[in-house]
């Protein structure tokens, strides 16, 4: 049998904690696949956890505290290795600039962060744990306190325009889509939200290729943010923020007007989300 890799934990948490999990485990007289049959994983896991290559969520973690007695040590560990930010740092960057943002143009295949209600992005993100941990709470907190923005004295002006098969995508059932499209058009009687609606028979190239996000910063001038399933990215080069500010131009120009929209919206929730009938009982 080979000899086990050296560890150094000196190289990083990840290490440190690994070799914490390799000293423990030896001095219990498991084998690595003892350890993984404990708490549930294979041994070849446990492997890469002590090499410190591995991520692990915080219920293995726990799991391995308690099974290897380690009285909380290795759970104060993984706060600093295993906490994962519950938005990608291309978000996280698109945000600090939305913060200071004084006009946002956006166009979406879903409804904008924004102007969703708490329902509606519950039901996103749950769906969003089959890929992966979503951190719920939390990036309910950030999406909410992201919203509050738009309730301060001097809010920016904000435009959205959605693909109409927004209005139809069912997300959380058709109650939570009730109440999301009567946000929408709460949001759009406000004086500096307007909501329009581009129809199917107007279709744009630039549309069928996610979000896209124009900012207008003090100082700075026009920033582009476009998202994708599992990537993003900021543009903030003149020439190709001019190209993307365009397109939006040119969407907006076939879009519905805004009080066209508001009907629109309106025709959508009575013919497919309409309110339950009043049971008494």
């Amino acid at each position: 049998m080979a000899a086990p890799k050296e560890l150094d934990p000196s190289t990083s948490l990840a290490a440190l904690y690994g070799n914490k999990v390799r000293k423990l485990r030896l001095r219990a007289g498991w084998t690595q696949r003892e350890l993984g049959e404990k708490v549930h994983v294979t041994h070849s896991r446990i492997a890469k956890i002590e090499l410190g290559t591995e991520s692990l969520p915080r219920q293995l973690s726990n799991a391995l505290d308690e099974v290897l007695g380690a009285d909380g040590d290795l759970c104060d560990l993984w706060e600093h290795i295993g906490y994962t930010p519950p938005f990608p740092f291309w978000s996280r960057r698109f945000f600090e600039y939305e913060t200071k943002a004084t006009r946002m143009h956006k166009f979406s295949q879903v409804v904008p962060g924004l102007a969703q209600t708490e329902e509606f992005m519950r039901a996103l993100f749950q769906a969003g744990e089959n890929y992966g941990a979503s951190n719920l709470e939390e990036k309910v907190s950030i999406r909410l306190s992201r919203q509050a923005r738009l309730d301060t004295p001097e809010p920016p002006w904000l435009w959205i325009i959605l693909d109409q098969a927004v209005l139809y995508r069912i997300v959380g059932g058709r109650d939570v889509m009730r109440g999301q499209l009567a946000h929408l058009l709460a949001l759009a009687e406000r004086p500096r939200v307007h909501v329009q609606i581009l129809p199917y028979e107007s279709p744009d190239p630039v549309a069928m290729g996610g979000s896209l996000t124009i900012l207008t910063l003090p100082k700075k001038g026009e920033v582009v943010y476009m998202e994708g399933i599992r990537s993003g990215g900021i543009i903030e080069e003149p020439e190709e923020v001019a190209k993307y500010a365009a397109a939006y131009d040119r969407m907006q120009a076939n879009a519905l007007s805004p009080a066209a929209s508001e009907d629109f919206i309106r025709k959508v929730m009575e013919a497919h989300y309409p309110c339950a009938p009043y049971d008494p009982t």
